[in-house]
């Protein structure tokens, strides 16, 4: 367990005085009603007072006029906790707004281990970062080495169904024996018990795409007991996606816990429009009384590893034995026939096309990032098919690609829907740092501050106050978070100051790598993190786990 305080606390006193005071801003309190001025007091990091404080004194007063003051956004859907342990700085998030970010999910997560199979979970990993080491075997033990050096940001961490599958039975591709499945049982309850607010799977990756339903709802049920929810990359979002989404409400209704569908999308231009009908699925589950939302993110392309353009089959036992299979010329020629002509119906050529998958990270192969696959094929003298696998040995299925895939029709549709909330899916990055790619997609630094300016005050798909409930009070809602997302007295004080007219996303494709603009004060647990835009070292994040 951790040693450091969880995330409720005692309501703080009602008046001043207080060790900080922000005065004069627009207070959007996170439930989606219109602000209004007003002045905040905090103590002790925590919302003391909300109204009118000009009498009330502060040791530090923080002048916010003609600026809003909104609840710390909250990201539903984030890979950080692979980059946090080289950047616990968490620039590309913290600069954006956000202060907590729901992590271990797409069914990855660097815990539990074990000894057994340490090395395929190595391999499973999107990137290795330094201080990452792998030492602790318990969910426990992870969560308290991620917490030992502080963090920028608050995070909260689900169990990956890929971690659970790997440490029980590697990369086997067959259904768990009882032993292994009662093996990955005890792992997910341990983890709960030791900190974990879910379980997440990502079953287009290897080896979560191996599980059968009746074994997700079996783990599902270990979740449920612990009060935890389940967030799912579905097993398809393009040909498949309704079925997939069907699968996973069945999930919920079966086990009986919340379901949230990750990042939903429809990807391939032959699927444009299905999102609409995708939602109408969420919404008749809801009807019935479950439990089901879902997350989204305001760009029209998807990014995901490289090893994702194989079959699955190609993947079993792991990464050593997918690069035997890629250099072996018969098994070669069968993924290929795969690629090109999958179980589906509807291959990655059909969907997509090459000249639309761009390299956005590659650690050997750094002449490939930022190049779409068929330029590299014609640079090369060979196919894209070709060009696409040679990267995959050369990097040993590690490199990311962004796929210009989606449809702003459906990007509008999933932001607008009142069910769905905002997730970057992407990651705490920094210019500096050596993960991510020189050419990573611009959501890990644009996300919130996209919805904010392009979406609320330019396109007015959605209220100032919609937009900041989206990323605030709602996902803290699903999360059973009482004491963050919102405005009010005994909140923690994870704040974000922002100005309404000029708050803008300036990471592009070309140029992912760029602070937004009119972010200029953010607050976790009542310290500033970041103040007059810049960054001021202080870590005063942690894990946070459930009430």
């Amino acid at each position: 367990m951790l040693n450091r305080p969880r995330s409720s606390a005692p309501l703080a006193r009602a008046g001043g005085p207080f060790d900080l005071k922000i005065t004069g801003a627009t207070v959007i309190d996170g439930t989606g009603t219109t602000g209004g001025r007003a002045d905040v007091g905090i103590t002790d990091g925590v919302i003391a007072a909300v109204g009118d404080l000009s009498r009330e004194h502060a040791g530090t007063t923080l002048n916010a006029s003609g600026k809003v003051l909104a609840p710390g956004f909250i990201d539903m859907h984030s890979h950080s906790d692979w980059r946090l342990w080289e950047n616990r700085r968490a620039e590309s998030k913290i600069r954006q707004g956000v202060t907590t970010e729901v992590v271990g999910n797409c069914g990855f997560s660097p815990a539990p281990v074990s000894t057994e199979f340490l090395d395929d979970l190595r391999g499973f990993a999107i990137d290795v970062p330094k201080g990452m080491t792998f030492e602790w075997r318990t969910f426990g033990e992870y969560l308290a080495a991620l917490d030992a050096d502080g963090l920028a940001v608050n995070v909260l961490h689900l169990v990956g169904h890929g971690a659970l599958r790997i440490a029980a039975m590697g990369f086997a591709r067959r259904p768990p024996d009882p032993g292994e499945l009662t093996r990955m049982q005890k792992l997910l309850a341990d983890a709960h018990e030791e900190g974990a607010w879910g379980l997440s799977t990502g079953l287009i990756y290897a080896p979560g795409s191996y599980a059968a339903t009746e074994e997700l709802i079996a783990l599902a049920r270990v979740a449920a007991r612990h009060r935890g929810i389940y967030a799912s990359h579905i097993r398809g979002e393009a040909s498949t996606l309704l079925d997939a989404v069907a699968e996973a409400i069945r999930i919920g209704r079966e086990a009986e816990l919340p379901v949230q569908v990750s990042h939903v999308k429809a990807a391939g231009r032959p699927n444009w429009g299905a999102v609409e009908r995708a939602l109408g699925l969420i919404d008749q589950a809801c009807a019935e009384g479950l439990d089901v939302r879902a997350d989204a993110y305001p760009y029209t392309a998807s990014s995901t590893t490289i090893r994702t353009l194989l079959p699955d089959w190609a993947l079993e036992g792991g990464i050593d034995a997918m690069i035997a299979r890629i250099t072996d010329t018969a098994t070669r020629a069968r993924i290929r026939r795969d690629i090109e002509s999958p179980g589906d119906g509807q291959g990655l050529v059909g969907r997509v096309g090459w000249e639309n998958v761009m390299i956005a990270s590659a650690s050997h192969r750094k002449d490939a990032e930022g190049r779409r696959i068929s330029e590299i094929a014609r640079a090369a003298g060979v196919d894209a098919v070709d060009a696409a696998l040679e990267l995959i040995v050369d990097e040993a299925g590690h490199a990311s690609m962004i796929l210009f895939q989606l449809d702003e029709a459906d990007v509008r549709r999933a932001l607008g829907h009142p069910r769905v909330m905002i997730g970057s899916d992407g990651s705490a990055l920094s210019p500096s740092g050596s993960l991510g790619g020189s050419k990573p997609h611009p959501r890990s630094y644009g996300t919130f501050p996209r919805v904010l300016g392009h979406y609320a005050r330019e396109e007015r798909l959605l209220t100032l106050a919609q937009a900041v409930h989206k990323m605030t009070g709602l996902p803290a809602r699903r999360l059973g978070l009482r004491d963050r997302g919102v405005i009010r007295p005994g909140a923690k004080a994870d704040l974000a100051v922002f100005d309404a007219q000029r708050v803008a996303d300036l990471a592009t494709y070309e140029d992912p790598h760029r602070y937004p603009a009119g972010i200029e004060h953010v607050l976790v647990d009542g310290r500033f993190v970041i103040k007059d835009g810049q960054h001021t070292g202080s870590l005063p994040g942690r894990v946070l786990t459930p009430p």
